[in-house]
């Protein structure tokens, strides 16, 4: 019996997984929400947050993802996210030059449009960070 789906993570910048998955846990405005084999087709917003996945056989990756959506259709999920990034390759240092300067152009008000270009900047680091913290060391 296959309990495994199609799962394919991507972003603009980096298509991260393409395969046979096991299960999904992504990050909703809702809450975590799961994913196995044999899903009904629906749709689903992705807030910043850690998103997991299981591939057949091994235990669960976890990687910081930015908004986005998920797409699920005849036991094919397609994770479409501005950004990811495993919790393994996130670097703490980085992401709080990055948090530091979005907070500075934050208070720059130059534009309404700079304004929120550098809070989503901020989101990204800030979640970053909190995933980095949280599930660095995860083994499950």
């Amino acid at each position: 019996m296959n309990h495994t789906f199609h799962v394919n993570i991507l972003s603009p910048d980096c298509p991260l997984y393409t395969g046979p998955c096991e299960s999904l846990i992504v990050p909703t405005p809702q809450g975590k929400y799961g994913i196995k084999a044999r899903h009904s087709k629906m749709i689903i917003a992705v807030v910043p947050g850690a998103l997991f996945y299981r591939l057949p056989g091994q235990t669960a990756e976890v990687i910081s993802v930015s908004h986005g959506v998920v797409k699920i259709e005849n036991d094919e999920v397609s994770v479409l996210v501005d950004s990811l990034e495993h919790v393994e390759d996130i670097d703490v240092n980085r992401a709080k030059r990055a948090a530091d300067e979005a907070k500075e152009a934050m208070l720059q008000k130059k534009s309404i449009q700079e304004y929120r270009a550098a809070q989503a900047r901020l989101v990204r680091a800030v979640n970053r960070l909190t995933v980095k913290r949280k599930y660095d060391v995860i083994h499950y």
